[in-house]
């Protein structure tokens, strides 16, 4: 196939294009019913951000889609797999399964989470955060997926399931939908799942990574549930950036990596940096979230003995 002839194909994964213009009209409604959860500048970041995602993920898109074609010339099921309904329903759980581990390696390899922190960076949940797309994460983000085509499923196929997913997870950033059905709530992700996911608070942090289904939280240990009355969802990063500069919210979190790993006198170390979680330091101070979590249960033990 020649390149014109990928572009071809590619172009017919419309999705986004349809979706947009649903996601701008709920934007209008939340404002118009909860003024108060917006900030105008907050909000232009977001949408800038989702414009700068656009562009950078162009290319990485267009190589994911060619090599998501050679995969699935070569495997062995692609004649088995076709757009079968079961086919369809295989290829939900497959490709919900993938982004949880894309969605949570992002939050524990600090190299990944600097292309990610852009989505956390906003102080505010609402329809306008969910635009605000990580950046730097558009360069690896596919690599999750490769296993995807070497099962059969044909790459159109997988970048709709992929956009389908984009589309469910829009809607779990507000604030306005407290708890669904007991039953929704234990198999989906949901907005009280996803306002955990969200919230920089010690108990809540790197929790709730789910796509679509939080089995996959529950399953992996990873899941969270929002404890509103004993404590309340702040949304941000641990150290706020408080800027609106946009050139700042794409690259900051580089630039602390960048620095940290200057300041590491051994090439393991500085390795470290870049593999382990955000929060670590050849200097000891560790500062990461399972850290912090077991330190907050440390400290809360410590109280009822006293008590």
């Amino acid at each position: 196939m020649t390149l014109s002839n990928y572009l071809a194909e590619l172009s017919q994964d419309q999705l986004l294009y349809f979706s947009l213009p649903i996601f701008f009209i709920a934007i209008i409604i939340e404002v118009k019913v909860a003024k108060e959860k917006y900030n105008r500048k907050d909000t232009s970041v977001s949408l800038l951000m989702m414009l700068f995602a656009g562009i950078i993920e162009f290319i990485p898109k267009l190589i994911a889609f060619i090599v998501f074609i050679y995969l699935h010339e070569i495997s062995p099921l692609k004649d088995i797999i076709q757009r079968q309904w079961w086919a369809w329903l295989l290829l939900f759980f497959c490709e919900d399964l993938s982004y949880y581990f894309f969605h949570r390696l992002n939050h524990e390899i600090r190299l990944f989470w600097a292309g990610h922190v852009t989505h956390h960076s906003s102080e505010y949940l609402n329809f306008g955060t969910a635009l605000r797309q990580g950046v730097g994460e558009r360069i690896h983000k596919y690599f999750f997926w490769l296993w995807l085509p070497l099962l059969g499923f044909d790459p159109l196929m997988i970048f709709t399931m992929m956009g389908l997913s984009l589309f469910y997870q829009f809607w779990v950033h507000t604030e306005l939908i407290d708890k669904l059905p007991k039953w929704f709530e234990y198999f989906f992700n949901t907005p009280s799942h996803h306002r955990v996911h969200h919230a920089s608070n010690i108990r809540y942090l790197d929790r709730n990574h789910a796509g679509v289904l939080i089995i996959w939280d529950r399953f992996f240990g990873t899941y969270a549930e929002e404890l509103k009355e004993i404590d309340p969802p702040v949304y941000g990063l641990t150290e706020n950036i408080n800027t609106f500069n946009k050139f700042k919210v794409v690259t900051h979190e580089y630039q602390n990596l960048w620095r940290d790993i200057k300041s590491a006198d051994r090439f393991t170390d500085k390795l470290r940096y870049l593999f382990k979680a955000p929060g670590w330091s050849h200097l000891g101070d560790d500062k990461r979230a399972k850290t912090l979590r077991r330190q907050l249960s440390e400290d809360q033990e410590k109280s009822k003995i006293i008590l």
